[in-house]
Order: C-alpha cells, then structure tokens, then sequence
C-alpha cells in the first residue's frame, strides 16, 4: 500500500540531504541557458563540484521558443564540434550556418550536463552575493525560492558557498548588476547590451568571455550587458563557445589554487 506520509517523508528527506550538500560547492552557475548548461558540464568534467541554480522550472533560458517563436535555431560551422560531442543534431541551412531543433538542443545540453555530475536546482532565484575582504572576492550566493522572490515576500534566504560564481542569466547579467550595486570595492561599471549586430557579437561575446573580478565569472548574453556589447539571437554558437570558455578559465584558476 502507497502511504501520502511515505511520500512525503521520501521528498522531506532527500531535498533536505540535497540542499545540506548545496550549502558549499566549488563552482555555482546561475542560469540553465546554454551557456551555464555548457559551463557547467565542462567544469564537472574536469572535477570540480558544480551547483546551477535557475529561478524558472525548466532548462533553456531563451532557447525554447527558437526564433520568434519558429522552432529553429541557428548555429555557424565552428561550433559544430560541440554540437557533435553533445549529440545534437542539425542541418546545413545556409554558407556556414546550420539549424537545429531548440528542444533537441536544450535537451542534450542539460542531459550532458547532469550525466556528468552536475546538480541543477529549479525555482532558485539569486537575490544577492557573498564576499569576502584581505583579499576581495566573491564568496557565493544568496538565494531564496522564485515564487518568494516573485510574491514580494520577506523571508530570509539560504546561502550557497563557492570558490567561483559564473553569470549565465543572459540579457539581464543578473549577477553582476547586482555586484556591481551591492559591491562597490569591486569597481564593476555596467556598460549596458547595444543593439544586434549578430556576426560582431559571436565574436565579442566570446572574447570577452571571463573573469570580472575575484571569484566572479560572466558567460553568454550577459557578456554584452556587462561590456556594452551588441546582441545576437537567435544564433546560438556564441553561447556554447563562451560557456567551454570560461569553463576552461575557472579550471585553470581554480587549478592554481590548489
């Protein structure tokens, strides 16, 4: 016989031996999009204990809805190997641009991701930053449930301890905007996303694709906020480019470290 208490006392116990072992990991990547979604596989490849945190439901960001809601995406040839190693499939569509399925997509991001060791917890939204001084550094998150977040409610939120932090929240830059406010030590000047210009971007984006202070990373879409960028969308292999990037510059910070 199934008991709604066992239910109960099934979910109570694991969530809770959950969100213990979330209160200090190595690396936190705030936002499911693409980008942390690639991000995170990497670093939890080379070893590294990896915890995203999305405020919504579901992985994606702004993949889901392709282009203007048509159910395509763009990616250019020399991203084609990650799309190969994450099992995503495509079609040639123009000189040097290939299509594929948004679903598919996200999908196999995410799937790849959590094969390789990476937790991901949903309807988490990151209110505000640790930090540290002697030396400044940003120490982690501050986070609380979105639908608290979202109802205006006060309640105090939880705390998730790290040696980096990556934004991966997209257009908004989330993260950063809030160090930036929060954090004057830090110098952090938001210089605010332009307007599209696709090729510049997929280039810009991923150049500029890194470390903004002690402990705080940005990849994808927020890189344009942050440095003034011009947009992209809905072309896609900037976000997967830049999140194996600072994927690969944690690592080797970190790796210093040790």
């Amino acid at each position: 016989m199934i008991r709604e208490a066992d239910i109960t006392r099934s979910i109570v116990r694991y969530a809770l031996r959950d969100l213990e072992e979330f209160s200090e990991v190595d690396v936190v990547v705030v936002g499911a999009g693409p980008s942390g979604l690639t991000a995170s596989y990497y670093l939890c490849r080379e070893g590294f204990r990896v915890l995203v945190l999305e405020r919504r439901f579901s992985f994606g960001g702004g993949t889901g809805p392709g282009g203007n809601l048509l159910p395509r995406i763009v990616f250019q040839e020399e991203v084609l190997p990650l799309l190969n190693e994450f099992g995503v499939r495509y079609v040639k569509a123009a000189e040097g641009l290939y299509v594929a399925n948004p679903a598919e997509a996200i999908a196999k991001l995410a799937v790849k991701a959590l094969d390789a060791g990476v937790r991901v917890l949903f309807g988490a939204h990151v209110q505000d930053l640790i930090y540290r001084l002697s030396p400044l550094r940003v120490g982690g998150v501050v986070w609380v449930w979105t639908p608290v977040h979202d109802g205006g409610y006060h309640v105090d939120p939880l705390f998730t301890e790290s040696k980096a932090v990556v934004d991966a929240t997209g257009h908004e830059a989330e993260v950063i905007s809030i160090a930036s406010k929060k954090i004057p030590e830090l110098g952090l000047v938001m210089r605010g996303e332009r307007s599209a210009y696709a090729d510049l971007s997929e280039r810009v984006v991923v150049e500029h694709t890194g470390k903004v202070a002690s402990g705080l990373y940005v990849t994808g879409m927020a890189v344009a906020n942050v440095y003034g960028l011009p947009r992209m969308g809905p072309i896609f292999g900037g976000m997967l480019l830049s999140g194996k990037k600072v994927a690969e510059l944690i690592t080797k910070d970190l790796s210093s470290r040790k």
